[in-house]
């Protein structure tokens, strides 16, 4: 009776050590400067556990050894991170000039749709007037964080439409680099993008071409990262 007692005791201690050891925490940052990136998106496409980084640079999130996390956050490369072990981890993520996207209207994959993918974090964002927990409560907190973090991304997707290499290289003659450094200089608000048509689209282009000309040759140029 002792000895399943203790081995009881033994299964009770080792499932509370895993617990514990579930949270992985770690600080994500831009290479080659070291500056702290807040916002950033964690994802474990394993558990479907998803977190945001806090305007510290740090994340907390339930992972385990053998999972993998996906790293996003607008204007940077995405990254990626197979857990070894639950250790500190130091993440660096590489500037993105621009990610160009050409429309194609023959592709059949599906628009990413938080509400469709997520449905948790839109239950959990929610506000009820009976319960202080979703109005106080840490996951509802993180909830509203990430869904509004999703509705960014649809914006952003919204511009990338819109505002896409194969349209603007159509009006404008630039291509490679140059283009690339144009549509980062340029880069319409989503505001703009909903307020506005085809017509006066072409027109922003246009009259943003005539400033990029104007500007001195050092102007045009991005700064880019060396490599480590």
């Amino acid at each position: 009776m002792k000895l399943k007692l203790f081995t009881a005791g033994l299964l009770f201690i080792a499932a509370g050590s895993v617990h514990a050891q579930d949270l992985l925490k770690g600080e994500v940052r831009e290479r080659g400067n070291n500056q702290k990136i807040s916002n950033a998106f964690i994802h474990d496409i394993n558990s479907n556990a998803m977190t945001l980084v806090d305007q510290n640079g740090n994340f907390a999130i339930h992972s385990a050894t053998g999972h993998t996390l996906i790293i996003t956050s607008p204007g940077y490369v995405t990254d990626t991170l197979f857990v070894t072990d639950m250790t500190l981890k130091k993440i660096t993520m590489t500037v993105q000039s621009i990610a160009l996207k050409q429309v194609n209207i023959t592709d059949t994959r599906k628009t990413f749709d938080p509400h469709e993918e997520y449905p948790d974090v839109y239950q959990k964002s929610k506000v009820y007037i009976l319960s202080p927990s979703s109005w106080f409560g840490k996951e509802a907190h993180d909830a509203r964080r990430l869904r509004r973090y999703f509705e960014m991304e649809q914006e952003q997707q919204k511009v990338d439409e819109a505002f896409n290499e194969g349209y603007v290289s159509s009006i404008i003659p630039l291509k490679g680099q140059e283009l690339e450094d144009f549509m980062t200089l340029y880069r319409p608000s989503y505001k703009f993008i909903i307020n506005n048509n085809r017509v006066s689209m072409a027109v922003y282009i246009n009259d943003c071409y005539k400033k990029f000309e104007a500007l001195p040759p050092d102007k045009r140029t991005l700064q880019r990262l060396s490599s480590d």
